[in-house]
Formats: structure tokens, sequence, C-alpha cells
């Protein structure tokens, strides 16, 4: 198993926003949490790349990260895309896409990088000139992706990556996803409120209310179970 966590509990202050929570992430495979907001969708992000207080145990290749700091997270090949896309916006979509190979030093496999990311999203390499901020919200995230795999990550943690796009863009997102999953063999954990595209682009889901993991299933149950798509999902 490539991921595993047991018994996470995760903190803001006092504040405890998980509880116990447990779910396993296969090689290459793609999971979607799913929920209401609040649910605590995003503080299991958070809680992987070491961004919040923990306790509990994760494990990633069978080495315990719990308490690592974001960086070394990083270093091991998990890549973060936060909702809100994440970019720096006053430097160019290319300084964005070196920035994403930071903690690489191979020069050649990095060019080579930029330009498989410029294959998957032919609309960077129009505007790999250009500021960050002056791309539309797509391009953005799009931007954002292909930061992330700059890293040349084994696992990417997606925040939303619909949030607030045209449907068309959103499908273009969700196909290249589904590319880079197959093509590299990526793992995914994917929080995403548009449910019907998350179970389909997903193998398998994990419903949250209030911290807590109250479904575990594969995501074909989940998107069949017309009671817990009422109670939970809200369609």
């Amino acid at each position: 198993m490539m991921l595993e966590v047991v018994g996470l509990d995760a903190f803001y202050g006092e504040q405890q926003a998980l509880f116990g929570v447990g779910f396993a992430l296969e090689e290459g495979r793609v999971s979607t949490l799913l929920g209401a907001n609040g649910a605590g969708k995003t503080t299991v992000l958070r809680a992987l790349c070491g961004m919040v207080r923990t306790a509990g145990q994760i494990r990633f290749d069978g080495k315990a990260i719990t308490g690592w700091t974001t960086e070394d997270i990083a270093r091991l090949g998990i890549a973060h895309v936060p909702e809100g896309r994440g970019t720096f916006l006053r430097m160019t979509v290319e300084e964005n896409l070196q920035l994403g190979a930071m903690t690489r030093r191979d020069s050649a496999g990095i060019a080579a990088d930029i330009d498989r990311v410029y294959t998957h999203f032919p609309r960077l390499k129009e505007r790999r000139a250009q500021q960050a901020g002056t791309l539309s919200g797509g391009e953005q995230q799009m931007l954002a992706i292909g930061r992330a795999l700059m890293l040349r990550p084994r696992m990417m943690l997606l925040d939303e990556p619909s949030f607030g796009l045209a449907p068309l863009v959103v499908a273009e997102l969700f196909r290249i996803l589904r590319e880079v999953n197959r093509e590299f063999g990526v793992a995914m954990l994917v929080v995403e409120q548009n449910v019907a595209l998350a179970l389909d682009l997903a193998e398998h889901a994990y419903l949250l209310e209030t911290g807590r993991i109250v479904m575990d299933a594969p995501a074909t149950v989940v998107g069949a179970d017309e009671s817990v798509r009422r109670a939970y999902l809200g369609y």
C-alpha cells in the first residue's frame, strides 16, 4: 500500500477537525474524498502535507511521515494542488513550472518535463512568457497542476480542481488528470464538490461527515446509492 492513514486526528489550535480518520491508497489508483462543506476534506489533504497539527499515523511506502515538514513530504513525491490555484501571480508561466522542480537537480529532465506539461496543456505553451496573474481561472488551474507535475510526483493531492471553472474547462481538466494517471501511474486523492465528476474519475470513494469517515466503498457503489447521494452529496 502506498499511503496508509490510521486514526488520524487534526487540530487548528485547540479545535479538533478530524477524528480517527483512516484510509489507504494503492500505487497508481485514484480515490476521492466527498462530503459537505466543512466536513474536513481539505483538512485531510493539509494533514497529509504536514500543514496542520496531527495525531495518529500517516505512512508512505511503509515509512511513518507523521510530523514531517511540508518540504520533506514533497521530496517524497507527494504534490499538493490547493484550492484557489496557488500560482505565483507575478512570475511567468514558465517560471512557475521551474519553481515546481525546485527540489530537483536534473536540468535535462526538468526541461523535458516542461515540454511534457506543454504537451498536456498546449494553452500554457502559448502563454509561457505571460505573467500567471493575467491567465484565466482555468489556465491558472492548469498551471497549478502542471507545476505539481514538475515534482515528478508519485501521488497528487487535488483540492477542488473544478472550483469556479466553466463546465468545458472542467471537462478538459479532468480528461488531462485521467491521462496523467493512466500514462504515468500517478496516484491521486481528489477533493471535489462536483460529485458526479469525482466519482467518474475515481475508483474508490470516502465519505466524510464532521471530520469522520462514514462510508468507504468503490466509487460505483457510492454513485449508485440514492440515499447516500440525497443525504450527503446533494444530488
